[in-house]
């Protein structure tokens, strides 16, 4: 029989233990081992049977147990501690409220991004870019950074993955009830549901309602379109997480970017949170959020488009992720006009201001085509990539946007990402900590500097218990696995002997583009074979990962590594563990011994995977990409040589071949000659210290430099302050500002064409220039309709190739020093020699305007 009509009841708890539902609904329980252990012990097998879900326990009782449970005086005692710890973390200042006590830091940040992955029990992430997004989140409101997160809630996530039995990746979408979750539905006064509505084309409506995860001090606002009053494709809108294309993810953008911004407007008017000052678009997925907030300045401030766009793109900045086009998402742009137009047209903002903002306007750009990260870009006036190496890609990526300029020179910075080590280090790791720094330093960056002090015998006690605890976990995932394909029972006892706590283990588990060579380590079977089954130095291999659905590429990648894996005579010691998850992550990075990530490099904007596993005592074996580019020191793990890699368009497969060939080759060399004898190099006592020597100082140099707290306080004070302190200058006397530097953008962009370097002049020089010698350098310019206030003449001077191309630049302002009429100006300015060797200098002009942020931020320059 089928039920007529469906409704969730909730838990009512005997006010003894009213406390749990806080503890339980605010996630810090996910990163709080204390509190998760409160949990636990309420009942332990029954916290393992609801996947260690604190809602999910507690629905699990009846009345009568939790009266039971309300009787047990020590348990209320340790509740009662658990909620007054939570409290004193929500209310105590935080180093935010010290740094940020003058006034410079936000009033307000809103982060938007289309995942996040803050815990298992609430599944709305795919990989890396959602993980990212969750520790951001906890680490801001670890520091007491004032942000509000904005995203879309998937009621079935992004999938499930299982295996076939010839090893074939298969999709389920578990379906999610929000009442289930760490969720609260935002009400208005009265109770109802509080909502946002977008229009769209054909007279179509679409409605979401608005639930609210609370990460620590941190509200995440999630907008879920299954209301009643969409119709049904629109209700199955917030599906699925990358499960749409075309005019659904259209659809799906429109609600992140333009309804989060109301959803927001509805946070702070039913609870009265400060608006935020800064908004950060964590990838081009919401930067529709950018036209709402112009149409505001609008209709609400009365600008016109432009001043609005310059008010809205002082307070924003945008983070790019990818290091490839092809992650890019890209709309037609008939779509967007549909979109943006007639009904659905935002007051104040013509779609024929809109569709150039996101248009290719550059070589090797496609017309027809709407560019999210492009129109990211252009509506940022700050931005960044997330490793230093990802940075210098992404000034070359998008330097079209900035022509005349070279790529040094292209505003996009650069902030490493980091990790949430209350999430990622182990329990065990962190009491390791604790003894040795005590409970209050544990927490703090300087600890890392005592890990060197420890007892390297305690280090290899816990490595080994680490390790055993990851090869219980994957014998039960292995036999789940292959029950799940099909095995039957009694096949199935080789499963209780897979892997060995004494063998080196390295991890690998990513999501599996191309471009992550999940199978370069079989381009070599057979070698493989021999490390995997070595006598006396053998390895064992962990490995995982997702490919999206749509992949069937990464998908054949997977089925060959399962295949590999299957083979009876190494099963033992490789293992293909599917659906990769937050709760298998925080078993297999601290269970390893070696992190292995080999991506095509330049090609692996960051992988924070690798500073999880470092964390816990592993050793990094990577291709210089990413994070690892920037911070292999040579002690904390192995660099696997690179080929070229260039992939132009003379490449041919036969070289893409050769290139993986000569860098596999180059990972076994490794195994081989140096990370195996080092394992198992050991002294008297059985101890490698060789290792353990490389696994403390790892530890205690990347400790610091890794941690999510790290990189917050990085977007804080570079990004977040400067924004701020521009969205306020913008808004001041009636956004004069604003309208000013909108005005001067408009006669810059028309003047530019007729502005030129006419001539210019060195005196000074003699035939044998010396260190500390002075010349004074003279241009004759064409201002056209500017004046020598609108711009910056300048003398750029360094290094010289035989090309004539400069390098270490460095630059001087020049003066006007005569007029002589029609627009044309003497400029002067002396330069010191301050270097030996060739030398050489060029003289631009460049616009200038106290709202710009940067000299190539309207891409416009003239060059001598």
């Amino acid at each position: 029989m089928k039920a007529i009509r469906r409704f969730h009841v909730r838990t009512v708890l005997p006010e003894a233990l009213q406390p749990l539902s806080e503890l339980a609904t605010n996630l810090r329980w996910s990163w709080h081992a204390r509190t998760r252990a409160l949990f636990r012990d309420i009942d332990p097998d029954r916290w393992e049977s609801v996947g260690r879900d604190p809602v999910a326990l507690l629905a699990s009782f009846s009345a009568d147990e939790l009266d039971s449970l309300a009787n047990d005086e020590a348990l209320v005692a340790r509740i009662r501690e658990a909620a007054a710890n939570l409290d004193a973390y929500l209310a105590a200042p935080q180093w935010f409220q010290d740094w940020g006590a003058d006034g410079r830091g936000p009033a307000a940040i809103a982060y938007f991004s289309a995942e996040y992955g803050i815990d298992e029990v609430l599944p709305q992430y795919s990989g890396g870019l959602g993980i990212l997004a969750g520790d951001h989140l906890k680490s801001a409101s670890d520091l007491g950074v004032p942000i509000v997160g904005v995203g879309l809630f998937y009621r079935s996530g992004y999938f499930a993955q299982s295996l076939s039995a010839d090893g074939w990746q298969q999709e389920s979408y578990p379906v999610l009830d929000p009442n289930d979750l760490p969720l609260a539905a935002v009400r208005e006064a009265d109770g109802s549901l509080a909502t946002v509505s977008l229009a769209l084309p054909e007279g179509r409506m679409l409605h979401a309602r608005i639930w609210r995860a609370q990460v620590g001090r941190v509200p995440l606002l999630l907008l879920d379109s299954d209301v009643e009053d969409n119709d049904s494709e629109l209700r199955g809108l917030t599906d699925r997480l990358y499960g749409g294309a075309g005019e659904q993810r259209l659809q799906q953008e429109m609600l992140l970017g333009v309804g989060g911004v109301r959803a927001l407007r509805v946070w702070s008017r039913l609870t009265g949170a400060a608006t935020p000052e800064v908004y950060h678009c964590n990838e081009g997925h919401a930067g529709f959020l950018s036209l709402e907030r112009i149409s505001e300045l609008v209709t609400q401030h009365g600008l016109d488009f432009d001043a609005a766009m310059q008010a809205s793109r002082a307070g924003t900045v945008f983070t790019t992720h990818t290091p490839v086009p092809a992650g890019i998402d890209r709309f037609g742009a008939d779509q967007v006009q549909r979109y943006f137009s007639g009904a659905g047209a935002l007051p104040g903002v013509p779609v024929d201001r809109i569709l150039p903002l996101g248009a290719e306007t550059y070589p090797g750009g496609s017309a027809g085509v709407f560019n999210m990260a492009v129109m990211g870009l252009r509506l940022a006036q700050r931005a960044n990539g997330v490793s230093q190496l990802h940075g210098v890609v992404s000034r070359g990526m998008f330097d079209g946007l900035w022509p005349g300029f070279d790529d040094d020179e292209v505003p996009i910075t650069s902030i490493t990402n980091g990790v949430h080590a209350p999430t990622w280090v182990d329990d065990k790791v962190i009491d390791l900590g604790r003894d040795v720094a005590g409970a209050e330093d544990v927490r703090a960056e300087t600890a890392f500097g005592r890990v060197e002090q420890i007892d390297p015998a305690r280090v290899w006690s816990l490595k080994r218990e680490l390790r055993e605890q990851l090869v219980a976990d994957v014998r039960r995932r292995t036999r789940s696995s292959w029950e799940a394909r099909g095995a039957s029972a009694a096949e199935l006892g080789w499963t209780s002997d897979i892997l060995d706590p004494d063998v080196l283990t390295i991890g690998f588990a990513r999501r599996v583009p191309t471009y992550k060579r999940l199978t370069l380590m079989l381009r070599d079977p057979e070698r493989l074979k021999r490390l995997l089954l070595h006598p006396d130095r053998p390895i064992q291999l962990v490995i995982a990962g997702k490919s999206h659905p749509a992949d069937d590429t990464g998908k054949k990648l997977i089925q060959e590594m399962v295949r590999f894996a299957d083979d009876p005579e190494i099963r033992h010691r490789i293992v293909f563990l599917p659906n990769y998850d937050i709760g298998m992550a925080s078993v297999l990075y601290p269970g390893c011994d070696v992190w292995l990530n080999n991506p095509l490099r330049p090609f692996e904007a960051c992988g924070t995977s690798g500073m999880k596993a470092a964390l816990n005592g592993a050793l990094n074996l990577s291709i210089l990409d990413g994070w690892w580019d920037e911070w292999f020191d040579g002690r904390n793990g192995w660099a696997i040589p690179t080929a070229d890699s260039s992939t132009d368009a003379g490449q041919s497969a036969m070289d893409e071949d050769r290139r993986d060939d000569l860098e596999a080759a180059a990972l076994y060399d490794l195994l081989e000659n140096q990370v195996t004898p080092l394992y198992y190099d050991r002294d008297d006592a059985g101890l490698p210290q060789g290792w353990l020597s490389m696994v403390q100082h790892t530890v205690a140099e990347l400790g610091p430099k890794v941690l999510a707290t790290r990189m917050v306080k990085d977007y804080t004070q570079r990004l977040y302050a400067a924004a701020a302190h521009a969205a306020r200058e913008r808004a001041q006397d009636d956004f004069a500002q604003a309208r000013d530097l909108a005005d001067y953008t408009a006669r810059a962009r028309a003047a530019f064409g007729d502005v030129s370097v006419n001539h210019v002049d060195t005196e000074g020089v003699s035939d044998a220039p010396q260190v500390g010698d002075e010349v004074r350098v003279r241009a004759y310019v064409s201002l056209g309709s500017l004046t020598p206030d609108d711009v910056a003449v300048r003398v750029a001077y360094g290094r010289v190739s035989e090309r004539d191309e400069l390098s270490d630049v460095e630059s001087v302002p020049m003066t006007a020093f005569e007029e002589h009429g029609d627009g044309r100006f003497g400029f002067e300015a002396p330069v010191r020699i301050a270097r030996t060797g060739p030398f050489g200098y060029t003289v631009r002009i460049l616009p200038r305007h106290p709202g710009l942020a940067s000299d190539a931020e309207l891409g416009l320059v003239v060059n001598a």
